[in-house]
């Protein structure tokens, strides 16, 4: 299908100076815009417009721009990387759209994300979530000595199936209650489904738990939202799977 032009949209982005100062949406008008264009690549457009005409450009994350990174985490039309399935924003294309629309864009909303500027939040929660127990000690020497450890097919797919997650923090963002517990299963079943990650597994669900809850995250109510805008499909399996970790490591308290 050949592309088309949009001849004009309106884009309603949040705009915020600071961390502390008060943010507002500001509204543009953009035109001439190709359906084949993706998202990113439209704000850049609009970004050279702002320069151009003197205006500062709106400020947003991205890195690889492949789908990888889980940088580009932006709120678009009330949906986590916008109306689409199983994609971030950065693949997200300009054909979901029609001409006329008005795209209304925001940063994450969650309390343990604070906005850094415009649509950049600050996403450092989730690193110290994995510094508390997503990780391994045991050394497992070369890459045959690795591969030498035998794993059924079923762990083995589980496991890099949980591992597919990039943090990009949809999840969080979609919750009601701003819970990251789809994150955080994800981490702890990859690590759970494998040998290598025994050694730490009577604390890593404790760990993790308890310095999520210490992030300011909110509790999870089961109702599925995560999984359906998670760019990388993680299933809610992984939560009773947490679940039945900490349980354990509470029982061996």
């Amino acid at each position: 299908m050949a592309d088309k032009i949009l001849k004009e949209l309106t884009i309603k982005v949040w705009r915020q100076k600071n961390a502390k100062a008060q943010g507002k949406f500001e509204t543009y008008k953009i035109n001439n815009i190709s359906t084949g264009t993706s998202f990113l690549e439209m704000l850049d457009i609009l970004n050279e417009e702002l320069i151009n005409g003197g205006t500062e450009p709106i400020a947003f994350d991205h890195d690889c721009r492949e789908g990888i990174c889980g940088m580009c985490s932006l709120f678009i039309n009330g949906r986590a990387h916008g109306p689409d399935d199983d994609i971030t924003t950065c693949q997200l294309h300009m054909r979901m759209f029609s001409e006329g629309e008005t795209i209304t864009i925001e940063p994450w909303r969650a309390g343990a994300f604070p906005v850094i500027k415009d649509l950049i939040v600050d996403r450092t929660a989730f690193e110290k979530i994995l510094q508390a127990g997503g990780y391994i000690s045991v050394n497992t020497g070369g890459v045959p000595d690795g591969n030498a450890i035998l794993i059924s097919q079923d762990d083995a797919e589980e496991a890099m199936d949980a591992a597919a997650c990039i943090g990009c923090g949809a999840c969080v963002a979609t919750c009601k209650n701003s819970s990251a517990m789809l994150f955080v299963s994800a981490k702890v079943s990859h690590l759970a489904k494998l040998p290598q990650g025994k050694v730490e597994a009577a604390r890593r669900a404790k760990s993790m738990v308890a310095k999520m809850d210490e992030m300011g995250f909110g509790n999870c109510t089961n109702t599925g939202a995560c999984e359906v805008e998670c760019p990388k499909g993680i299933s809610i399996g992984n939560i009773a799977r947490l679940n039945r970790e900490f349980l354990v490591a509470k029982i061996k308290d």
